[in-house]
């Protein structure tokens, strides 16, 4: 593509936050500590997981620098940033997560294979650009379309980015055209991230944003978009990104058997504590995040201070003076839902939290119940140890 390279080694990479916990240098995959996750409700860019297939692409022409509208259509289109920006630009603010947050948890039980995530690959931001929606009206796809009249289905994504599992290819991905032209669905060819050019690491010049969906559907480093009769055969959404059974190991697979995942079940993390915490008795403030997929907002956050006998619920919010209330227009539907409760704590104890979205989805008790080989929708309840000490002094 002209002005958008994908270096063929890491001598490029952008400078990160040094606070990052880093999972894998090449490529670089990292996340932040979970105290500094929640800090804001808006995640900080530097804060904001990184996920990394190969090196980071580099843009050294900006104005050269175009994604090309192909595939099954009457009238493919070259698109340059100046005709993206020309579009009406919105302003969403959703989280993206990555299918492997909490894998780490998920591998002791048996292994699985992935980076070993905690908890903090996901964040939130307020993302701007066009909509796709606009973006397909302008190679003759009306808003509301299940299909094109040359029987395009789905829409693929591909970036730049060249990573191994593609044989050096491109990673790609898609969703069905039905959702990609749906404006109410907020799918955006992002060009900001939290009022500034994205950067290198999340996808500098364009990328794409579905909210609501696993964060490997939204395409970094956009090269073009394409309008195909079905899914698109790239090894993330055919030979990755699957939900199976326990019962499913690296010796009976079939990948046919599952469709690729989408929508993130409802998900909860503590975040002011550590797995394993020393504290002194008395009060103890729990705070963390809740989030959904599909744009389900948070109906409850459950936290118990006996291992899930008792629960208390705890306190939602978004935004400070806006009182939060699931699916009501003045809550952010795609993003997360911060949570806090104060607890008496005497004594060694497990805390547990719990989510409930609004379609009265609830986290499963245990991680054997969904355990997969990929380790991917780890959504159990989040457990932390507390060991209580009393001062000497």
């Amino acid at each position: 593509m002209p002005g958008l390279t994908a270096p063929s080694d890491y001598s490029q990479e952008p400078l990160r936050h040094p606070c990052l916990r880093i999972n894998a240098k090449e490529p670089f995959n990292a996340e932040p500590p979970r105290s500094a996750l929640i800090s804001s409700y808006v995640t900080p860019v530097d804060f904001f997981y990184k996920r990394n297939h190969g090196p980071v692409p580099l843009v050294d022409d900006i104005e050269r620098y175009s994604v090309s509208l192909n595939g099954l259509i009457e009238n493919p289109k070259e698109l340059f940033m100046k005709d993206i920006r020309m579009l009406p630009k919105y302003n969403v603010t959703a989280t993206l997560q990555c299918a492997g947050n909490r894998r780490t948890a998920m591998s002791k039980t048996r292994t699985v294979k992935g980076v070993g995530w905690d908890v903090s690959a996901l964040g939130n931001a307020v993302w701007g650009g066009a909509k796709l929606a606009d973006v397909l009206e302008l190679v003759g796809i009306p808003k509301l379309s299940y299909s094109t009249q040359k029987g395009g289905k789905h829409v693929e994504f591909v970036s730049i980015d060249r990573c191994k599992e593609e044989k050096g290819g491109p990673y790609k991905a898609s969703i069905p055209l039905s959702h990609a032209s749906n404006p109410e669905a907020d799918v955006l060819l992002a060009y900001e991230m939290n009022g500034e050019p994205l950067n290198r690491d999340h996808g500098y010049p364009l990328r794409v944003v579905i909210p609501g969906v696993i964060g490997a559907r939204s395409v970094k480093w956009l090269d073009s978009i394409s309008i195909i009769a079905e899914e698109s055969q790239g090894f993330f959404m055919q030979k990755d990104y699957k939900m199976f059974p326990p019962s499913v190991n690296w010796d009976n697979i079939d990948w046919t058997t599952r469709r690729p995942q989408m929508d993130f079940p409802v998900q909860s993390v503590m975040c002011s504590l550590e797995d394993v915490d020393h504290i002194r008795p008395g009060k103890v403030t729990v705070s963390g995040y809740a989030v959904s997929g599909g744009g389900r907002g948070i109906e409850r956050v459950d936290i118990s201070v006996d291992g899930g006998k008792n629960w208390i619920e705890a306190t939602r919010y978004q935004k400070t003076g806006v009182p939060y209330v699931a699916d009501s227009p003045s809550s952010d539907k795609w993003a997360w839902v911060l949570f806090e409760v104060t607890l008496d704590v005497e004594q060694n104890t497990e805390i547990v939290a719990k989510a409930v979205d609004s379609a009265a989805n609830v986290q499963p008790e245990r991680v054997e119940e969904i355990w997969n080989l990929r380790g991917i929708l780890n959504t159990s309840w989040h457990r932390v140890q507390l060991r209580v000490g009393r001062s000497n002094i």
